[in-house]
């Protein structure tokens, strides 16, 4: 056997190593693809249990902070009283520093509890936090708080009763006087008449 026979027996052609490389690349490229993919999918799958674990802290700490709406709502009424009570002018020392006190108290809890008060006198109508019953005509700015008819309250921001108010508005524009009436023609003498000069004729 010759030299050239012995060479092309053991040595591969070149189209089948041109054959090779394409699948070897083609497959590189598909398990990249494939693994983007499932990093794609990871990060997604992290962001959405990240999301959901915050989403239950949130929940949780409100659900904390709220747990006592219902409380809160009971004991306003309670406090309106007091403030009535200290406001008449016939309430005895006695019973008068005693509500004094308990109304102190209250305030501290209220404090505690993270209850805020709403009093928006001279503020900018919040639709949010405030409900108006009435509107009047008032000068300066309108759709402003002129009257505080109940105070309203926050609950760590939330409201809890809305303060009852009334509300500005412009004033209306005076009405245009109406014109004076004429005043009745002054009767004219007649020449002819009984007014005529009686010495007119002799």
């Amino acid at each position: 056997m010759s030299d050239d026979t012995q060479q092309s027996a053991g040595t591969p052609a070149p189209h089948a190593e041109a054959d090779v490389m394409p699948s070897l690349q083609e497959a590189l490229r598909t398990a990249e693809l494939k693994a983007a993919e499932h990093h794609d999918a990871w990060l997604r799958a992290k962001a959405e249990t990240e999301n959901v674990r915050r989403r239950g802290q949130e929940e949780a700490s409100k659900a904390a902070k709220f747990a006592v709406e219902k409380f809160v709502k009971a004991l306003i009424p309670v406090r309106d009283s007091l403030e009535a009570a200290l406001g008449t002018a016939t309430a005895a020392d006695a019973l008068r520093n005693g509500v004094e006190l308990t109304l102190k108290q209250l305030d501290q809890a209220f404090t505690a509890g993270g209850i805020t008060e709403v009093s928006p006198l001279g503020l900018k109508f919040d639709p949010h936090q405030h409900q108006a019953i009435s509107m009047v005509e008032a000068d300066g700015e309108p759709n402003r708080v002129v009257t505080v008819l109940q105070k309203g309250y926050l609950l760590h921001e939330r409201i809890v009763r809305p303060a009852l108010v009334i509300v500005s508005r412009e004033r209306s524009a005076p009405a245009p006087a109406a014109p004076a009436p004429a005043a009745p023609a002054a009767d004219t003498p007649d020449a002819g008449g009984e007014n005529a000069n009686p010495n007119a004729q002799q």
